[in-house]
Order: C-alpha cells, then structure tokens, then sequence
C-alpha cells in the first residue's frame, strides 16, 4: 500500500466554478472564466508561456517548463489542487489561478496575469481570481474543521505590479527568502566518503534504503517526515502535514528522485542503536543548457542533535553527490528573518544569494 492511498480520494475544493463566482463577475465583454485542460496541449503550453514571462518580469530569468505547470493542473496534482483561467474572446488564456491545499491551515496560491494586456483589464481579472481564492479558502478551511484557513502566496521581491495586486487585494507581505546558489566542482566529489553512506564522530549520514523495486522503505521515508515535522515545528508558518500529504507532494516535483533524500543517525557507542537527527531532501534542477544542478528541498536536524555536525555534514553530502554526477551548483532557499543564523552555515560554505522571494498572507475567516 502506498503512503498516498490515504489521501482523501477526491479533493477539499469545489470544482463548479457556479459555487464560487458570481453570475457576472464583471469581467471584460467576451471574456470568461473556465479550468484548463491537463489533456490539451495548447492549454499547457500557454500556461508555460504565461508563468515563464511572469518569472522574467519579477526576477529577470525565466525557468519553468511544462513539468512544472502540470504539477498544478494534471490528474495527479488535482488530487490537492483546484485551477481557474480566464479566456478572452478567442478563447485565448490570459490569467491563471491555482490553489493547493498544502497542510492543516495552510493554502498555496498560485496568481498570475498576462503581462501585456490593459490594467484595467488586470485589476477585473486580478478581482475574480481573488474572490474564487477566497472562496476555495472557505471550502477547504471548513473541510478542514477551521475557523480560520490562511492563504499563503509569494512574490519576487522586484516585482511591483504583483505587490499592488496582492495589496489591493488585502494581502500581507510577511517574510523575505534569499534564493541561494553555490558552484560546485568534480573535486568536491571526495569532499566525503560516499555520499551514499559515510560516518563522522558517531554520526552516520545515508540516502534513504531502497527495496529491489526501487521504492525506498517506508520507514526511512517516516523517519525523514518525523524529523523535518519536529525540526520545523517553531519555525515560521509551520503547519502540521500528514504522512501521506508529504510524500504526495515531495513526489510531485519534476526533479524528485529517491535516491536525493538522506537520513543522519547518531550511533554512540560500538552497539547503539541508531536514532534520526537530521534529513536532507534534495532534488534535481535540470538545465536545458549546460550540467544539471542539485537543489535542497527541505534540511532539517532535531534540537536534540544540533552541534554535531549534523547539518553541514548533509550539506556536504548533497555537494559531493552533486559534484559525482557531473552537476555544476546546488542551491537552496533560506529565511532572511530567521534567527537561526542558519545563513552564516550556508554563506561560509560558499552560498551566495541569486535572487530574493517573499511570502504574502491573507487569514479568510471560515465560517
């Protein structure tokens, strides 16, 4: 049985756009709202092009491929997902809205506008899309058993016309988060034993164990769930996610693989028993020209087990793997309002910042 068959078979979203829009949601004349098609292959390819040019406006770059779009609305991601688009007369797809209910209290929303066309134009479409997030909001808080369902959404930190929406529209700026990127070289690839399992000072640091299938076993990938659940728990936004929901999601990244994700153990003495203190989840960040890179995911090690090493050596191991598979960089995400001082860790071991994200939050009231 796989951990994900106890996701609830249907999602906690209302799929009838009916329900949630009005009968005149005051769009421009000719233009409707609609979902997309995960079948059709212009609906795909013009949602790639909408997100892409939204990258490039707020951080100068474009990345996102058609992988990515189909995370949001394929079969397999409308198990935690809803998605709206708006046509204009020709049918032609000119903004894209997208919920996730990512996690107890916590909903993702995707919000993004064609570039070109009028502000007025916008700011209507920018109202309708708000209101059926809103109101996916509701749905799922009160799913949920709620009183209050947050929304969670994020921006570039240069993007100005996305501030004004998400500040017309009630929203929040909370938290900043430095993109970080590191270079990697093949000589690095000694940096440790064998990224695949290597020990220091009573640590033993390891990717997951996999069966003769290739799946991992399904206590390592509860170990790994455990410990980023409680070396998460005092974090910013932190929300409980089951077991099931992880692994789902985690899955769901174009760059997953399994053999990306690492336990540290502690073993004190010749006959300990080994006990989880850390993980690290590592994907693939795939270049269209040029190597690949290593990205970290998710980095966590238990209070219990800080000042070993743990969170370096982990660091270490995905820069060793990285540097075996011929990959040129890894990169990560990291709270620039944390008081951590995780960013000296990743600044002294050569991250640099490439660009800067924000989250921004609005609480809907459930009931």
């Amino acid at each position: 049985m796989s951990p994900e068959d106890a996701l609830p078979e249907d999602n906690r979203f209302v799929s009838d756009l009916e329900e949630v829009l009005p009968n005149d949601p005051g769009l421009p004349v000719g233009w409707e709202a609609s979902t997309p098609d995960p079948a059709n292959a212009d609906d795909v390819a013009r949602l790639t092009e909408l997100l892409r040019a939204h990258e490039d406006a707020g951080r100068g770059w474009a990345g996102a491929c058609e992988d990515d779009v189909l995370v949001e609305v394929s079969e397999h991601g409308l198990r935690m997902r809803e998605n709206l688009v708006i046509r204009d007369g020709s049918g032609r797809i000119r903004a894209w809205a997208s919920v996730h209910d990512r996690s107890i209290g916590r909903m993702l929303y995707v919000h993004i506008i064609e570039r070109g066309i009028s502000a007025g134009a916008a700011d209507r479409c920018s109202e309708v899309m708000f209101h059926w997030a809103e109101g996916q909001a509701r749905e799922v808080g009160a799913a949920r058993g709620l009183d209050v369902q947050q929304i969670d959404t994020g921006a570039f930190a240069d993007d100005e016309r996305q501030h004004k929406l998400l500040e017309d529209a009630g929203f929040n700026r909370v938290r900043t988060w430095w993109q970080m990127s590191r270079p990697v070289i093949a000589d690095e690839a000694s940096l440790v034993a064998d990224p695949e399992q290597w020990e220091r000072k009573g640590v033993v640091f390891r990717q997951v164990r996999r069966e003769g299938d290739g799946l991992p076993e399904v206590d390592d990938l509860r170990a790994v769930h455990d410990v980023l659940e409680s070396a998460f728990t005092d974090h910013f936004n932190s929300s409980e996610e089951s077991f099931a929901e992880f692994v789902h999601r985690l899955r769901e990244d174009p760059g997953h693989r399994w053999d990306h994700w690492w336990l540290a153990e502690i073993v004190d003495g010749e006959n300990g028993e080994p006990e989880s203190a850390g993980a690290l989840v590592g994907t693939v960040s795939e270049s269209a020209n040029g190597p690949d890179g290593s990205y970290v995911s998710y980095l966590g090690v238990l209070e219990s087990a800080r000042g070993r090493g743990v969170a370096k050596g982990l660091l270490k191991t995905i820069i060793a793997d990285a540097a075996a598979r011929g990959r040129d960089r890894v990169g990560l995400e990291v709270d620039a309002d944390s008081s951590t001082g995780a960013d000296q860790l990743y600044v002294g071991m050569g991250w640099k910042t490439k660009y800067v994200t924000e989250s921004w939050h609005k609480d809907i009231p459930v009931s």
